[in-house]
């Protein structure tokens, strides 16, 4: 692969993740501001969620790829075990970030449990997004 090719990667993996980051961003926001009875900091949990986003897409294709799965069709590879332990580490990293880089607007950090809220239903949609196209 030469360095156009790779640069060129890089910048769609940017490009789609923050257009992914967004959507995942305005539904977090949501579910925190109504867990947390308070305004929320949207860049903040929009920069939560495009870490958690970039790395959501690093960890699925490396799984994808240590099986050897990278072509579609791609539902079996939503049975396999490992990819399944892969989005319980993902829902886990997102809650962390969620939870450690978004503040509310009274500069105080939000609670652990609405960070896992959060997680948890942006997994749900995203999982359900995802056996509901493939």
């Amino acid at each position: 692969m030469n360095a156009l090719a790779l640069v060129s990667t890089l910048v769609w993996w940017v490009l789609f993740g923050s257009i992914g980051a967004a959507a995942i961003a305005l539904l977090a926001w949501v579910v925190l501001r109504i867990s947390e009875r308070a305004n929320v900091v949207f860049n903040r949990v929009y920069l939560a969620s495009l870490v958690w986003t970039l790395f959501s897409g690093v960890l699925i294709v490396a799984v994808a790829a240590h099986v050897g799965h990278l072509h579609p069709p791609f539902r079996p590879l939503l049975g396999m075990r490992l990819l399944q332990w892969a989005l319980v580490l993902d829902m886990l990293l997102g809650a962390v970030l969620l939870w450690r880089l978004t503040p509310r607007v009274d500069a105080h950090r939000i609670r652990l449990g609405s960070a896992c809220l959060a997680a948890a239903v942006i997994i749900a949609i995203g999982f359900g997004a995802a056996t509901a196209l493939l």
